[in-house]
């Protein structure tokens, strides 16, 4: 408001006697009041094409490299509940049962042998996002810098998902083998069986820690894109703070 009773009192004091013209008067005012970010050179305009894929890719690979190395590793998903794979519904009500029994340690078992696979699979993440990061056009780019909080993730989600499921999918089977998961599964289900609560089909556990552990993937992606938009300079490398700080502000 101040500032507003400045800028009134110099124009009103600069304009010629009786020229004073409210139309001119109110379109002065407005031009000296409008904030600095609409001026052409604030903002992505001050960045050429170039600079903004170069400095996308260099915090997109920096948040890639992050989420999957969070994960793949011993309790990347087990000892994170955000990411932490449950029992599958139609498994639910045999895990409250047993546990009301005593015989917690049998899902515990089984929900320990599929994080502990998840966690195997996750490595092959990185390659595929590495190739959908240099296949980024400039609108890819614009739209991913002037995009919500997860728009780089929706990006990956959309040039990877399908290419991660085939990847993730028999590496999920081999370390379900080397965790000894069916062994682990059949003692959760020999358990169950007592109680007629599961059933053999409902054993397609590579598909569902397939598409939980890409959940999770994904889940982590949106976090560190989210921080670096909020705090620009954990960015690596100069070019990705400067451009994330201007969309910031």
């Amino acid at each position: 408001m101040m500032r507003r009773g400045l800028i009134f009192a110099f124009l009103v004091l600069s304009a010629p006697a009786g020229a004073l013209d409210l139309n001119g008067f109110k379109t002065r005012l407005h031009d000296l009041t409008k904030p600095a970010a609409s001026n052409p050179g604030s903002g992505l305009a001050q960045f050429s094409n170039q600079d903004q894929i170069e400095s996308l890719r260099q915090a997109l690979t920096q948040g890639a490299e992050t989420a999957v190395s969070s994960l793949a590793r011993k309790d990347g998903f087990l000892g994170n509940a955000k990411v932490r794979i449950p029992l599958p519904d139609n498994l639910q009500k045999a895990d409250k049962t047993m546990r009301k029994f005593g015989m917690g340690k049998y899902p515990d078992e089984l929900i320990t042998s599929m994080n502990r696979a998840a966690e195997a699979a996750v490595p092959e993440a990185k390659t595929l996002f590495v190739g959908a990061i240099k296949k980024m056009t400039v609108d890819d780019a614009r739209g991913i810098l002037t995009g919500g909080d997860d728009a780089a993730t929706k990006y990956f989600r959309k040039n990877t998902e399908t290419a991660l499921a085939g990847k993730f999918k028999p590496i999920v089977g081999k370390a379900m083998q080397k965790v000894k998961l069916a062994e682990t599964y059949d003692r959760f289900a020999g358990k169950g069986a007592k109680f007629g609560l599961v059933d053999k089909r409902d054993a397609q556990l590579d598909d569902y820690i397939t598409r939980k552990a890409m959940d999770g993937l994904f889940l982590m992606m949106a976090e560190q894109e989210k921080a670096i938009r909020e705090h620009p300079l954990q960015a690596t490398g100069d070019l990705a703070k400067k451009i994330f700080a201007a969309i910031k502000h």
